[in-house]
């Protein structure tokens, strides 16, 4: 259970985390700053010696600087004194965090335990390579900051060195990789150039050879989000020990993609379930939320059902490579909480909506969190004044 009070727009929120937790409401409700405070709770001893390393220097009096340094410039008194956070029942504040800054002490060897892609992470890549963590000023926050230096360093040494990253024989199931390759790249492939002197992506489509900032908006968004699915998946390397991991928060995975796409990378979230990993979706796509939904209502079917039913949703072959995803999810708990503030004079409060019962006299149930509210509306206009 994470807790946290009074700490920018939230007034008092509680999440219990799930294998999977989907995260939903309107922009602006702390939803990227509470999964930002989390990690901060995490890995606060890694984000001090990294920011350290790269020559921050904090006041050990006033941890506020750090504070900026990590949510960015402007923000730091986004944490106040009577701010707290509570992890299980271990509470974190201004003061602990003031006492980590100011104690005299190393933790180089305290590892990175959540793997977070921003919602930012289209500014990972400039101009075909990911960019390091001294390109980016203090107004980007931390976690665009080290998740673009975790890219840049596997793409230099984790993957190879190879001529080609898209497709790759070793990386990603066949069913996905087909439809990464359909729906996102139209059959082409994503190469490492070196004409210029740096080892930039391009990608090879209908005989172009085309420079990463002229990608589609879709797929300049997407290649980040596949690069880290590479560093979480696959062979393992020396670059990224993902067995550090315990945690992955992902950002609008649905960010500029087609609905195919986003069933693909549902997938791959699910793989990332069963390999262990504690997933954390902020979303405003309804995709994520109907898998919830629909695993939730079929859970205590027969594990054979589920696969034969989870096969058919996504639209993959029950005997295929990419269906054994499904044969644990019956283990899996999957949570949906909404963001939101009720009205002005509040700040913003968590609700569990993880039944997602579209019958429910709840209505942010039933409207799973204001996501479905217009397809319903919809439907009843079409029912009332269609002829």
């Amino acid at each position: 259970m994470f807790r946290v009070k009074d700490f920018g727009p939230i007034d008092n929120v509680e999440v219990d985390f799930g294998d999977l937790t989907i995260i939903v409401g309107p922009q602006a409700n702390g939803k990227s700053l509470f999964l930002e405070l989390f990690k901060l709770v995490q890995d606060k001893k890694h984000i001090l010696t990294t920011l350290k390393k790269y020559n921050y220097i904090f006041n050990k009096t006033n941890p506020v600087h750090m504070v900026e340094d990590y949510f960015g410039e402007g923000l730091g008194s986004i944490i106040k004194d009577s701010t707290l956070a509570e992890w299980n029942g271990e509470p974190f504040s201004l003061k602990s965090l003031q006492d980590l800054v100011s104690a005299e002490r190393s933790y180089a060897n305290t590892a990175e335990t959540v793997f977070y892609v921003p919602a930012q992470r289209i500014m990972s890549i400039s101009d075909g390579r990911p960019r390091n963590f001294m390109e980016f000023d203090i107004s980007s926050p931390y976690v665009l900051r080290i998740f673009s230096e975790t890219l840049r360093v596997f793409v230099q040494g984790g993957l190879g060195n190879p001529d080609t990253i898209f497709p790759m024989k070793s990386r990603l199931k066949g069913a996905m990789k087909k439809s990464f390759s359909d729906s996102i790249f139209h059959n082409g492939r994503v190469v490492i150039d070196q004409a210029s002197g740096q080892r930039k992506m391009k990608l090879n489509v209908d005989g172009l050879n085309i420079p990463f900032m002229a990608w589609s908006a879709g797929q300049k968004e997407f290649m980040p989000l596949l690069l880290a699915i590479y560093c979480l998946s696959g062979p393992p390397t020396n670059i990224i020990n993902k067995s550090n991991y315990k945690w992955v928060i992902i950002e609008e995975p649905e960010m500029g993609l087609h609905p195919k796409a986003i069933q693909s990378v549902l997938l791959e979230i699910i793989e990332l379930m069963q390999l262990g990993y504690k997933v954390i979706i902020s979303t405003h796509s309804t995709t994520p939320l109907e898998f919830a939904w629909a695993l939730n209502a079929i859970k205590n079917n027969p594990d054979a059902d589920i696969h034969t039913a989870m096969s058919e949703l996504f639209g993959v072959k029950p005997d295929s490579t990419a269906a054994t995803l499904f044969d644990k999810l019956r283990e899996n708990t999957v949570k949906t909480y909404y963001f939101s503030s009720k009205n002005k004079d509040e700040g913003v409060k968590a609700y569990d909506i993880s039944s997602l019962d579209a019958a429910s006299d709840n209505p942010d149930i039933a409207d799973w969190g204001g996501l479905s509210l217009f397809s319903g509306k919809s439907a009843d206009v079409v029912y009332k004044y269609a002829k």
